[in-house]
């Protein structure tokens, strides 16, 4: 076995499984945002909060207000932000939380990411994609939720998107990974030593039954754990696989498993994004549809609004809630965190949401009508693979993608 298999087996997060969980599943931010709000309002010491997006919106406003509320009364709160995803946070929201005594980290500010990008400064496509919260460290909530209305810049009321609400043992290592960050951004400038933030104080007594374990993705050691827990729980499906995904751009290895899974009889399903965000990512996407069609793989398309769900559901016991796409930009670059989850109650919960949303909201794209798109789309689409894979040429992360 390589060096790289031994790492990747080690660091496998399956290996550090928690039992005894209470772990509840979160709708959209209809679930989301009061259940969040109330555990701010209720912390009596500590907050700790990451978020990608953080909107000039209520829902914006209302989380600075809450978070102020906090530290005005004593409360101990951490705020990291994505310096590129909440750049607009300096303007409006920034000025309101340091004056009430929020601690803020910006990770890497950035306005010009793309122009970076061509200059040679390939690190900056590094980004903080999580969104997690603890409070008081006896409640915890991880998912693909941002500091985002659903309603905002998006032609329907509602995004569809999944984060779980937390508490027993697994708070240990969420508390680990987070004080990890903000001790990283919170070193000094020329001596480059952190300065050692106190430790998040963790109340992980025995809550449920339910088994769990949290998966990350950064540069160091935890560059292939996400991919690795989706490629593992793939290559075992004996019945079914049903993701939902924003951007589904995966790596070689993730696709070769999901054609494998087909070929051996397992039903799969794919809920991706219908209507058009990000064109390139877009035409890019639909690129590996005929493929995909082929292998007998049903895909579905969300169309009302923008979807923004990251999850993952097989054979009705495991299952995977988080930040990450299963693109470039999530299995390549950015930092991320996604809740594996082995109950067997929960994935029937999670698995009926998304088939709701597939027979509700979605049509299916078979193979027949997506052979009589026009020359002019396969073009588009091929050229748009074309462009993304040759941005990605440039960074030093592609080589196995």
């Amino acid at each position: 076995m390589s060096l790289r298999r031994r790492l990747l087996k080690a660091l496998h997060p399956t290996r550090q499984v928690t039992r005894d969980n209470q772990i509840d599943l979160l709708c959209s931010g209809a679930d989301y945002f009061p259940a969040l709000l109330k555990a701010l309002d209720a912390s009596t010491h500590s907050i700790r909060l990451e978020t990608y997006l953080y909107a000039d919106d209520a829902i914006g406003d209302a989380v600075t207000q809450a978070l102020c509320a906090a530290a005005r009364r004593g409360v101990d709160v951490r705020l990291v932000v994505d310096g590129f995803g909440a750049r607009n946070i300096v303007s409006h929201h920034l000025p309101l939380l340091q004056d009430a005594g929020v601690h803020v980290r910006i990770f890497r500010p950035e306005h010009h990411l793309w122009r970076h990008l061509l200059s040679g400064k390939r690190s900056r496509l590094c980004r903080m994609h999580r969104k997690m919260a603890l409070c008081d460290g006896q409640t915890a909530f991880v998912g693909g939720i941002n500091i985002i209305d659903d309603a905002t810049g998006n032609p329907a009321p509602s995004r569809p998107d999944f984060a779980l609400q937390i508490s027993g043992p697994l708070l240990q290592n969420i508390g680990c990974a987070m004080d990890r960050q903000w001790q990283t951004l919170s070193r000094r400038p020329f001596l480059r030593r952190s300065l050692k933030p106190t430790a998040t104080q963790i109340n992980n007594v025995i809550t449920g039954s339910t088994q769990a374990a949290l998966a990350l993705r950064d540069n160091l050691l935890n560059r292939g754990q996400i991919e690795a827990a989706y490629i593992s729980a793939i290559a075992e499906a004996q019945k079914e696989i049903t993701l939902a995904m924003a951007y589904f751009i995966p790596s070689r290895a993730i696709l070769h498993a999901l054609f494998d899974a087909a070929a051996r009889g397992v039903t799969v399903y794919l809920l991706l994004q219908g209507r058009i965000e990000y064109r390139l990512q877009h035409y890019a996407s639909q690129s590996l549809y005929t493929r995909l069609l082929n292998a007998g793989i049903r895909i579905f398309e969300y169309e009302p609004g923008f979807m923004h769900a990251k999850i993952g559901v097989v054979d009705h016991h495991w299952a995977t809630v988080g930040s990450a796409n299963l693109d470039p930009f999530s299995l390549l670059v950015a930092r991320e965190a996604n809740v594996l989850v082995f109950d067997a109650a929960f994935c029937a919960r999670l698995e009926e949401k998304l088939l709701a949303e597939i027979k509700s909201h979605s049509r299916e794209i078979t193979a027949a009508h997506w052979a009589r798109r026009s020359g002019w789309h396969r073009m588009l689409r091929a050229l748009s693979a074309r462009l993304l894979f040759r941005l990605l040429s440039l960074t030093r992360y592609a080589n196995n993608y």
